[in-house]
């Protein structure tokens, strides 16, 4: 091999492996639009309006900043913080908030989790998926208990499912 063609492939591998390092330097990825974010925070309030609740609602993007917040006019001060909370704590985790609640009771290996900051182990915290990616989170405060939080936030997700798939 000459001279010159070893300088020729030393060059075209430098500006190989600057193209792979410059394709894993830039992610890509799904989230939700504003516009989505709010018709999937209207189902869900309009759920639970449904089952005779009000709530406040949250929907969080998939690093946990909120996105919508609708709270109902009778809904309690604090089922603001609560939702926004429990949105936040199912994206952080991409896990549902009962699921975190069941595997993080005291004297579990998870049971510091509890005592993270801003973190709302109750249920009414879901995750928002399609196509296999995280989108965000919806969380939900207000009704008599986390199971019909959670229900509602189930319910709402259902409604925009078809928007979800893209």
């Amino acid at each position: 091999m000459t001279v010159r063609n070893l300088l020729a492939a030393t060059a075209i591998s430098s500006l190989l492996a600057s193209a792979a390092a410059a394709q894993e330097a830039i992610v890509t990825y799904k989230s939700l639009s504003p516009e989505l974010a709010l018709d999937l925070a209207r189902a869900t309030l309009a759920d639970c309006r449904k089952r005779g609740f009000q709530v406040t609602v949250a929907v969080v993007d998939r690093f946990g900043v909120t996105q919508v917040l609708l709270r109902d006019r009778f809904a309690g001060p604090h089922t603001v913080s609560t939702a926004s909370g429990k949105a936040w704590t199912a994206a952080s985790f991409r896990t549902s908030t009962t699921e975190l609640n069941a595997i993080s009771q005291p004297g579990m290996m998870q049971a510091g989790i509890r005592n993270l900051p801003g973190a709302v182990i109750v249920g009414g915290g879901v995750t928002v998926e399609a196509a296999g990616s995280l989108l965000g989170a919806v969380g939900v405060s207000g009704a008599p208990g986390g199971d019909a939080d959670e229900a509602c936030a189930k319910a709402g997700i259902d409604a925009v499912r078809d928007k979800l798939d893209f």
